[in-house]
C-alpha cells in the first residue's frame, strides 16, 4: 500500500478497500523504520491519525469530499501551517509556530488531504543538495550516501522512498526539478503567478514557486489542479482559469512539436545522463513528434544572472530576521572584543542572534546580495542582471514561436555523494546549471524520470512549455511515460 500513487489510493478508499487511517498509519510505521534517511524535521503522528479518522467518518457518513480526501501530502518545511513548527531548515526559526496557513496549505486542507509532516530542506531554500539544513543531512533512498538534490530533497526524498505519495516543494532555480531527476520522480514547477505565493517563507520572491512532487503525471495534474489559481492574498498571482489537468493528461497534444536546446547538451553533461536524454528523444519520434534543434543563446549567463538577482532579493527578505520580533535572539550578546562596547546593545543584539541563527550558505548569499544592491554597484550587477534575465526571457519568447514544448536533460549529473561539493560552491551552483533559466523567464517546467545508470541512479528529463500552458507540459510528458516505465520504478529502501 506504501508504494501505491494518489489516484490508486483514492481509488481504494472509494471502494472500501482501506482507509485513510489505515494508509497514514503505515506510512508512519514506514517513517519510523526509514529514520536513518532523515526526510521528516517534524512528524506528529497523532495530529495525522486525527485528519485521516475525520476524512473516514465523513466518507463514512456520505459527506462531500474533496478530490485528494484522505491521501498524504507531505510539506517542504518552508511553508506556513497553522500552529505547526515552521523552520525553513535553519536555527533561526527553529521556535516559530505561524498562526496561519498558506494559501496551498489551506487548499489542500479544502480538498481533504493529509498534511503529512514537514520536510527537511537547504536552509531558507538556498542549496541544491540538502546538506545546507540545520537538522543534517537528507539521504537519497536511492543510495544512501548520495544526496537527494535541493532544496526541496526532503520532499522528493518523502516521495521516492514511498514515505508520502505526494509532496509540496518550492522552486527558485531548480528546487523542485532537480530533486525530483536525481530522487527518479516526477517534479513540476509552475509558471510564475500559477500558484499563490502566501504564506511561503520568501528566499527570492520573483523566483520562487510551489509545485508537486509525485510518482506519475496523473498523481502530478491531481494536487497541480488543487494549489493552483488566483488568490487575492498574493498580488503575484495571475487570475487566468485554471484547466481540469487530470482530464485533460491522456489527450496528446494535436501538434507534437519538440525543441531540443542545444545549450543544454554541452561541456560538463554526464554520458549516461545525455545518452538517456538522446533514447528520450526516439520515443518522441517514434510517437511522431517534430523535433527541432533550437538555441537559447542567453543561457549561458543563467547561472550568473541568477546569483546576482536571487542573493538581492535573498539579502532583502532575510533583513527581518534579527531578534527583535520572532525567530532567534542570542543569549549572549555582550563585547567580547576591543570596540565592541562601542557598538549599541541593540545593534551587538542584532550582530549576534544573525551570526548565530544563519549557516554558512546563508551568510555567503545574503553577503552577495548586500554587495550587489549596494551604493555604486546596483547598476553593475543588479541592474545589469535584470537587463540580462529579460534577455533570457526573450530567447524562451523566440523558441515558443517555432515549437510547443523544449527538451533537455534536468541535472547535469546523477546525484552526487554527501560532501563531494560542499567545499566548492560552483560546483554546487552548476547542478541548476539546465532548470535556473526557466525561474528567470518565469515559464513552467517538468522533470520526469527516464532512465537510470548503471550503477542504479535515476535521470530526469527536462520539459519547458510557455507561460501558463502546464496542460501542454503535462500532456507532452504523458506521452513519454506511456510509453516507458520508468516511472513505476522504485528504490530498495528497507524499513
Amino acid at each position: 500500500m506504501s508504494q501505491d500513487t494518489a489516484v490508486a489510493l483514492l481509488a481504494r478508499m472509494k471502494a472500501g478497500e482501506t482507509t485513510s487511517e489505515e494508509i497514514v498509519s503505515a506510512l508512519l510505521d514506514r517513517a519510523e523504520k526509514t529514520r536513518r534517511l532523515n526526510v521528516f524535521v517534524h512528524l506528529d503522528g497523532d495530529h495525522i491519525r486525527a485528519q485521516a479518522r475525520e476524512v473516514d467518518r465523513r466518507r463514512k457518513a456520505g459527506e462531500p469530499l474533496g478530490p485528494l480526501a484522505g491521501v498524504p501530502v507531505a510539506i517542504k518545511d518552508v511553508l506556513c501551517v497553522d500552529g505547526e513548527p515552521t523552520t525553513c531548515g535553519s536555527r533561526m526559526l527553529r521556535t516559530f509556530r505561524p498562526p496561519y496557513d498558506a494559501t496551498a496549505i489551506s487548499r489542500l486542507r479544502a480538498a481533504g488531504a493529509i498534511l503529512f509532516g514537514k520536510t527537511n530542506m537547504d536552509e531558507f531554500a538556498m542549496g541544491s543538495s540538502t546538506e545546507n539544513s540545520a537538522y543534517g543531512p537528507t539521504l537519497n533512498p536511492w543510495d544512501e550516501a548520495r544526496v537527494p538534490g535541493g532544496s526541496s530533497g526532503g520532499s522528493a526524498a518523502a516521495v521516492a522512498a514511498s514515505l508520502a505519495p505526494l509532496a509540496l516543494g518550492t522552486d527558485t532555480g531548480g528546487s523542485i526539478r532537480q530533486p525530483a531527476a536525481v530522487c527518479g520522480i516526477v517534479g513540476l514547477k509552475p509558471t510564475y503567478g500559477r500558484v499563490s505565493r502566501y504564506g511561503l517563507i520568501a528566499f527570492a520572491s520573483s523566483l520562487d514557486q510551489i509545485g508537486p512532487f509525485a510518482h506519475d503525471l496523473a498523481d502530478t495534474a491531481l494536487l497541480l489542479g488543487v494549489i493552483s489559481g488566483r488568490d487575492p492574498n498574493d498580488s503575484t498571482s495571475v487570475e487566468t482559469p485554471v484547466p481540469d489537468y487530470a482530464a485533460t493528461l491522456d489527450t496528446p497534444p494535436e501538434k507534437l512539436r519538440i525543441g531540443i536546446v542545444r545549450e543544454f547538451f554541452g561541456e560538463g553533461l554526464d554520458p549516461e545522463v545525455a545518452a538517456a536524454v538522446q533514447e528520450a528523444v526516439k520515443v518522441y519520434e517514434k510517437a511522431g513528434a517534430t523535433i527541432k534543434e533550437v538555441s537559447l543563446p542567453h543561457s549561458k549567463y543563467g547561472v550568473p544572472a541568477y546569483y546576482i538577482v536571487a542573493p538581492a532579493e535573498c539579502s532583502s527578505n532575510l533583513a527581518r530576521y534579527d531578534g527583535t520580533t520572532y525567530g532567534h535572539r542570542a543569549e549572549d550578546w555582550s563585547p567580547k572584543f576591543p570596540g565592541e562596547d562601542q557598538i549599541a546593545p541593540l545593534v551587538r543584539m542584532m550582530m549576534v542572534s544573525r551570526s548565530e541563527g544563519f549557516g554558512a550558505e546563508v551568510k555567503r548569499r545574503i553577503m552577495l546580495g548586500t554587495f550587489a544592491l549596494s551604493a555604486g554597484y546596483a547598476d553593475q550587477y543588479y541592474n545589469k542582471a535584470l537587463q540580462v534575465r529579460r534577455k533570457i526571457r526573450g530567447d524562451f519568447d523566440a523558441a515558443f514561436r517555432e515549437v510547443d514544448v523544449l527538451l533537455g536533460p534536468t541535472s547535469p549529473t546523477p546525484a552526487f555523494r554527501l560532501g563531494e561539493r560542499t567545499a566548492n560552491p560552483l560546483a554546487m551552483y552548476l547542478s541548476d546549471i539546465y532548470t535556473i533559466t526557466a525561474n528567470l523567464a518565469g515559464i513552467p517546467g517538468i522533470s520526469i524520470p527516464c532512465g537510470l545508470t548503471k550503477a542504479n541512479l535515476p535521470i530526469g528529463l527536462q520539459l519547458l512549455a510557455a507561460p501558463f500552458a502546464e496542460d501542454t507540459l503535462l500532456r507532452t510528458a504523458r506521452v513519454f511515460e506511456r510509453a516507458t516505465d520508468w516511472h513505476t520504478r522504485r528504490p530498495g529502501v528497507q524499513g
